[in-house]
């Protein structure tokens, strides 16, 4: 005689899943942000000013 399995998973430990995995993809979020903040990008070393206002002119 063979045993069943029970494959149905009581709710407690569906919500317990869940809620590790939301703090699991919390947690990665955070670090991420923390670690993307760390990086320093370069800035543009020159203000770009560009007059558009002849092309609006010409566009109307």
């Amino acid at each position: 005689m063979q045993l069943k399995y029970n494959r149905k998973q009581n709710l407690g430990g569906l919500i317990t899943r869940t809620l590790i995995k939301l703090v699991l993809v919390i947690f990665i979020v955070i670090v991420a942000i923390f670690l993307i903040e760390k990086i320093n990008f370069p800035s543009p070393e020159k203000n770009y000013k560009i007059d558009v206002t002849d092309e609006i002119k010409k566009l109307k």
